[in-house]
């Protein structure tokens, strides 16, 4: 049976809130960190106990359960109701933003790596394709991206017509294609090939050229462009 001690009864020490004021939030576990934002667990079983079950399953995968994880899921742990699920899911999103925001607007997106290192977080744990438009200026530096189509578990709708329009709106002199697979796959379907082929031939003919395609998979991305197909 859980020591269902709470962590209101343990020493100012090991409280996550003391700990972080004493200490820093750099010395606290991420059992801690989402502790002290969900506050308390319930009247048999403590929040550290909680967030360890959460971070230990599947397989341990720790944090990352928070992203992968739907919100039915996380109400499945005992302690975990609608709002403490909502709470850890918006902990979940933060991350990602604050993670994409440390990469500044005007990097320079020159090689398919940077690109695929740029998007990586955000994408590879997506559970549905969408397919993003990374604007860029005269010198390959981004300007800004548009989602322009979320589909399904394996296919995602491209619109020729919705990616250029949101190119001529930006004043994007060339574009990146990029899209994830769920399946963590980053091999290229044919339907990948196809539009690849048809976007490029679009951007031609109004000169602003796709310079790349790039596929996101779990860890790894496949790039049309060093694959000889751009």
């Amino acid at each position: 049976m859980k020591n269902t001690v709470t962590i209101k009864q343990l020493p100012d020490s090991m409280k996550p809130y003391e700990k972080c004021e004493q200490y820093g939030v750099s010395a606290l576990s991420d059992v801690e960190l989402l502790s002290a934002i969900i506050r308390s667990g319930t009247i048999n079983v403590k929040s550290t106990d909680v967030i360890a079950d959460i971070l230990q399953s599947n397989e341990g995968a720790g944090l990352m359960n928070l992203h992968t994880m739907s919100l039915k899921e996380l109400q499945e742990f005992n302690g975990i109701g609608r709002v403490k699920a909502i709470q850890l899911k918006c902990v979940a999103e933060l991350t990602k933003r604050m993670a994409r925001q440390t990469k500044n607007v005007g990097e320079c997106f020159d090689h398919p790596l940077i690109v695929a290192e740029y998007y990586m977080e955000h994408m590879r744990n997506l559970d549905r394709e969408n397919l993003v438009v990374v604007m860029l200026d005269s010198k390959s530096r981004r300007k800004s991206d548009v989602t322009v189509s979320v589909g399904s578990v394996n296919s995602s709708v491209a619109s020729t017509r919705e990616i250029f329009c949101q190119a001529l709106k930006c004043g994007a002199v060339r574009i990146i294609l990029l899209h994830n697979h769920p399946s963590g796959d980053s091999s290229p379907s044919k339907e990948d090939l196809y539009v690849t082929q048809k976007v490029k031939e679009a951007g031609e003919l109004i000169c602003i050229p796709m310079v790349d395609h790039i596929i996101i998979g779990d860890n790894n991305y496949y790039s049309m462009k060093e694959a000889g197909y751009l």
